[in-house]
């Protein structure tokens, strides 16, 4: 995964042009910003800060533009087609690893911090011999991608429990395939976030770990970024914009669920039954350096990154 990240950034610096300039255009007086974003249920506050006209306050004409995951959004970053994007953390402290030009400039989601109530949870089938995070060890557990926040977090929750993370196996799954792998005894369980946490619920799932919540106090899952190719006049406007549709989002739920609807294929049953993660206006950096320690623990980070230097 961390191969292919840095050849695909290297491959789109390369047709971009490298060093071409990253001077904004400008639309009516705004400043035109293209931002690379994954359509779910942590994007909420962008989509609904462009809505509340927070980005037009500070002149910016933004253009939210759908990615498929956090390596989309570092490698359009890299290579300039995008002058802001959101990934998750451990996406990020791999990027800096490698030596990617990543900077974070706003905080983008959060866990809860409360078991039984968050937007993440590792699942079973209800009749599993699985009781406990413990009983996970050895186990098949599938995650939406190898190597990243997931089996992280996973790890974290089977040793808080205090059993054995060393023997399980991570099988790579798309959210979307998770539950049915999960039927059919593919997997003996499966880590999944909102909305699909609540979809399998309602199936008869039977949640073992909240392992957002077990890895870390009030978790920053992901944040949004950009890179030195950014004026840093309008990374201080869209970081005042990002920071104000945060505070919005994390006040105001119902408008959360209602905006939903609007760029996300969650149907309205599921989104009034959702456990909303948090979305606090800083990032949680002690959180984010033991995400570190853990995936370098883990092997899914192969050096120390300088948490600092990610997170100014």
């Amino acid at each position: 995964m961390r191969r292919a990240l840095v050849v695909l950034a290297a491959l789109l610096v390369a047709a971009c042009g490298g060093t071409q300039s990253a001077a904004p255009e400008q639309a009516q007086g705004k400043t035109k910003v293209n931002a690379g974003v994954i359509a779910i249920l942590d994007t909420a506050p962008i989509h609904l800060g462009k809505a509340k006209g927070f980005f037009d306050e500070q002149n910016i004409d933004l253009t939210i533009t759908p990615v498929q995951g956090g390596a989309a959004s570092v490698s359009g970053a890299v290579s300039g087609q995008f002058q802001f994007a959101f990934a998750n953390t451990t996406s990020l402290l791999t990027a800096k690893q490698q030596g990617l030009d990543v900077k974070v400039v706003a905080n983008g989601v959060s866990s809860t911090g409360e078991q039984g109530k968050d937007f993440s949870a590792v699942l079973v089938k209800p009749d599993s011999p699985i009781r406990t995070a413990a009983d996970l060890a050895g186990k098949k557990i599938s995650v939406n991608q190898l190597k990243n926040i997931g089996d992280t977090t996973v790890r974290a929750s089977v040793r808080k429990a205090g059993g054995d993370p060393g023997g399980i196996e991570f099988i790579e799954l798309a959210f979307p395939d998770a539950p049915a792998a999960l039927q059919s005894g593919r997997v003996d369980a499966i880590w999944v976030v909102e909305p699909f946490v609540s979809q399998a619920l309602g199936q008869g799932a039977r949640a073992v770990a909240w392992n957002f919540a077990d890895a870390a106090p009030d978790l920053t899952v992901a944040m949004y970024f950009t890179t030195g190719r950014t004026d840093a006049d309008l990374t201080r406007r869209f970081t005042a914009a990002m920071r104000k549709s945060l505070e919005y989002a994390d006040t105001h739920p119902d408008e959360v669920r209602e905006i939903l609807t609007t760029y996300t294929k969650i149907t309205p049953e599921v989104i009034a039954k959702m456990y909303l993660p948090k979305w606090p206006v800083e990032v949680n950096r002690a959180s984010v350096q033991t995400v570190a320690d853990l995936a370098l623990a883990d092997g899914v980070l192969s050096e120390k990154v300088d948490v600092s230097a990610l997170v100014p």
